[in-house]
């Protein structure tokens, strides 16, 4: 196939490409720095500088939308909110554009979502049926999958990836905790009984190419593990996998005090589960987070 993909150079973009390629797929990175691109993932990918220039995408046969700004490396102020919002909204609007002015449109719009999009769910059961509580990542999330299915058609299925902390060694949530962890600094966030919906990188690929090559999909997706955690689950876990002490506890002020309004990341949750994933026949190869970090930790 001949695939599209945006932000290509992220964490999810790099594997996705990665894997990509080796199953012997086109892919072309929509990205302002082609060098750097190139740099990171290699000489085979083409790049895009742009799609201003673009009338169609009639030369794809897939697009896998999963450009935008980092959600929780800066403090959530007006100006940063309303940049996390149109660095997701801006280019899915344009590739919705440009599916519905294609001639011979790609066959599969794959648009990045999250698990956000619920809000705090505190300990309810998250399938992709439950209602959201409306909170900022509602408000973000619900306008960036609806700018995405607006591309729908009988030529196009669009699939919505709301995806939980994604766990791979080489950036994300964990690259960060982990030098906090190895010095033994690390422990659960503030009472540690919010959830934390996650997924091993592997899988997290693999849930996307099940999307990308199973016909019929379409609609939003929890692209989490089956098993969500609490957060002093994770804690201990993740201590244990490094043989480090995890108990150094990090207030709930502490916290807004340093991220502001994006301490609802880390201080509320979603027990969410891939009910639909599973239900579409996806196998995931990390279900429990003791193996999953056993795995991605085998080389720290």
């Amino acid at each position: 196939m001949k695939i599209l993909i945006t932000g290509g150079t992220g964490l999810i973009g790099r594997h996705l490409t990665a894997r990509l390629l080796a199953l012997s797929h086109q892919i072309a990175v929509l990205t302002r720095d082609p060098q750097r691109a190139h740099q990171i993932l290699g000489t085979h990918i083409t790049t895009m500088a742009s799609l201003t220039s673009c009338t169609n995408l009639d030369a794809f046969d897939a697009v896998i939308n999963l450009a935008g700004e980092p959600i929780a490396d800066k403090r959530w102020t007006d100006e940063q909110k309303d940049r996390l919002c149109r660095s997701r909204w801006d280019i899915t609007e344009r590739l919705t554009q440009l599916l519905r002015q294609s001639n011979d449109p790609p066959s599969v719009f794959i648009s990045g979502s999250a698990t956000g999009y619920y809000g705090n769910q505190d300990q309810t059961l998250v399938t992709e049926d439950e209602p959201p509580v409306e909170e900022f990542t509602h408000t973000l999330c619900q306008r960036w999958e609806t700018l995405a299915l607006d591309a729908q058609s009988s030529r196009t299925r669009v699939c919505l990836s709301r995806t939980g902390v994604v766990l791979a060694a080489d950036g994300g949530m964990l690259g960060k905790l982990l030098p906090l962890f190895k010095l033994g600094l690390g422990g659960p966030v503030s009472h540690g009984r919010q959830f934390l919906p996650w997924i091993h990188i592997d899988d997290m690929v693999d849930a996307l190419i099940f999307l990308l090559t199973t016909s019929g999909l379409a609609g939003p997706f929890n692209l989490v593990a089956p098993y969500p955690v609490h957060n002093e689950q994770f804690a201990a876990i993740l201590g244990e996998a490094l043989h480090r002490p995890a108990v150094m506890r990090a207030p709930a002020m502490a916290v807004k005090l340093m991220m502001g309004e994006g301490a609802a990341l880390v201080l509320g949750g979603q027990r969410a589960i891939p009910k639909r994933l599973e239900q579409a026949g996806f196998t995931f190869r990390y279900m429990e987070l003791k193996p999953a970090l056993a795995d991605i930790l085998k080389d720290q």
